[in-house]
Parts: structure tokens; sequence; C-alpha cells
């Protein structure tokens, strides 16, 4: 799993594609192509990439601590956006692309724990997680580069980043086998888990009963836990956020999370979804390896 860092070499025709140093200059035949081949591998399932002085930075496979375990995914970083997606066939199909703007994204650390090393959380108003590189190097390299082009585009736009409430990272599934807000309550194929997305905790169908508009995330009113529920209402801050109605599911069983709680990309579902986590257990990394273009 490693970074492929593409720089491009040929005359800085396009003055607000930001760089990464003095002597870096933008092929725009050559990134036309790469950006390209990204919206070739997404198919019709991807949004339209190619845009007026966007540049396609770099490239790799990352791995992203997904609800029910760690997976691979394809990430596409350019000057002004994060892309990523489920890994069907390597370097040739992807799906459910992703794409968050990197005006607001922040960067934070994760300490090594056990297997999972090499890591930090990328924060996002609308979408929080935490990836792992393969490498020490990797990981320096990523973070360097996504906070190189998040500082350029906002110094090139000549704003700051926006005081939203950032979305939570979601604990993972695997991290408790009972509900985090009332402690009691054990979870079974009846007893499902679900998520707070106010706060990110595991928690029981009884103590997420409520609903909270948060448009950072959703337009639709997401589920939130108890407490977060009560600090939303007492909040006269809050941005846009409104109570909604009591919600109570009934388990059909099958998932340890209701389908409505998913994370967005956490299933292998849809279009070569059969062979697709086969896959991306069998990717082959060796050709993968950091390249640069003068």
């Amino acid at each position: 799993m490693v970074l492929i860092m593409m720089l491009f070499g040929g005359p800085r025709k396009d003055m607000d594609v930001p760089f990464f140093g003095p002597r870096l200059q933008v092929n725009t035949e050559s990134n036309a192509r790469r950006i390209n081949c990204v919206e070739q591998c997404f198919g019709s399932s991807g949004q339209p990439l190619a845009i007026a002085g966007r540049v396609l930075v770099g490239e790799g496979v990352l791995t992203k601590l997904c609800r029910k375990k760690p997976k691979p995914r394809q990430f596409f970083l350019f000057n002004d956006i994060l892309v990523y997606g489920n890994i069907i066939i390597h370097k040739k199909k992807y799906n459910k692309q992703h794409i968050l703007p990197l005006e607001n994204i922040k960067l934070e650390n994760v300490d090594d724990e056990g297997n999972l090393r090499n890591g930090w959380k990328i924060i996002n108003p609308s979408k929080s997680f935490v990836v792992y590189a393969a490498t020490a190097t990797e990981k320096k390299e990523w973070m360097a580069h996504i906070r190189t082009c998040v500082n350029d585009l906002l110094a090139k736009r000549g704003i700051s980043q926006h005081n939203l409430e950032d979305s939570p990272v979601w604990v993972p599934d695997s991290d408790t086998k009972t509900c985090m807000h009332c402690k009691r309550s054990e979870f079974s194929l009846i007893n499902r888990r679900h998520h707070c997305r106010h706060c990110g905790i595991v928690a029981c169908n009884a103590c997420t009963s409520k609903r909270w508009l948060m448009p950072q995330q959703s337009s639709r009113p997401l589920r939130v836990c108890l407490t977060c529920y009560h600090k939303l209402s007492s909040s006269k801050g809050s941005q846009g956020g409104r109570p909604t109605t009591t919600y109570s599911v009934i388990a059909t069983g099958g998932e340890d999370s209701s389908g409505e709680d998913s994370s967005d990309d956490d299933d292998d579902r849809g279009e070569g979804a059969k062979n697709a986590e086969a896959n991306n257990d069998l990717v082959n990394f060796d050709d993968a390896h950091f390249q640069t273009y003068d």
C-alpha cells in the first residue's frame, strides 16, 4: 500500500495551481490524461473530476478503518479535493466514490496500536475517519502533501477554514460488546449496534432513539445518543440543527449495525461486490512504488 506522488513537469501555465516547491511545474496535458484515467476507473458511478485549474497531485492505497474492520481504499489527492473509493480491480475499477473538499480538512496523528500503525485522522464537517499507510515514510508524505494542498488552497482563495462542527470518527463495532452510553445493554443479533452521528460512540437502539438534523453531514435527521441530544437541545448556538421525533428499529438480523446507520462506504455492495473484498485481499502493491516525474 504505497503512495504514488505525481509531480508533473513542464511549464506552469495555470497560476491557480498550487505547487510544492520552487522547481515544481505542471504539465497540463499529462495532468489531464491522469485525471481522465481516474474518471474512467470510477466509470458512471463517479462524478466528473476534470475542471480548470485542478491538478492530480498524488494517489495511493491506504487502509481505512471502517465500521466492521480495516479495508484498503484507493485515494486520490488533488489540489482542491480528496477523492477515495472502494477497490474492485486495482488500478482499473473503483466504485463508491467520495469527494471531500480540502478547504475544511484537518489532520490528527494516531498512535500505533498492535498491527494498526502509521495512522492519522482525516477530519471534515461531512465525514471523518482514520487511515493507515504502509510505512512511516508514506504517512509523512501523505500528511505533508495534504497539508500543503490545504494551505495553498486557503491562501489562493484568501480564506480560512470555516468554523463548522466536524463530524466524529466512528468507534469501530469490534471495540465494544456493550452499549457505550448506558453501559448495560449487550449487543446481539437482535440488539444491534448503532452509532451516534454527533460523538461517534457505539450504542443500543434505546440510547440512540433520537434524531437531530446536522446539515454538514446530511440533509436528513441523523441518529444521536441521548447525551448528545440533550446537549444539542440545550445549546443555543447549534448551527441549523433541530430535534426530530423518536425513532425505533425492528431488527432484521444479519448485520451488526442497521443499514441506515452504515458508514456509506463500509459495505462492499453494488456492482462487482461479490468479488470486491476478495480482490482487496489479493491486491499486489509491488508495482505501486514512489514515483516522481520531471
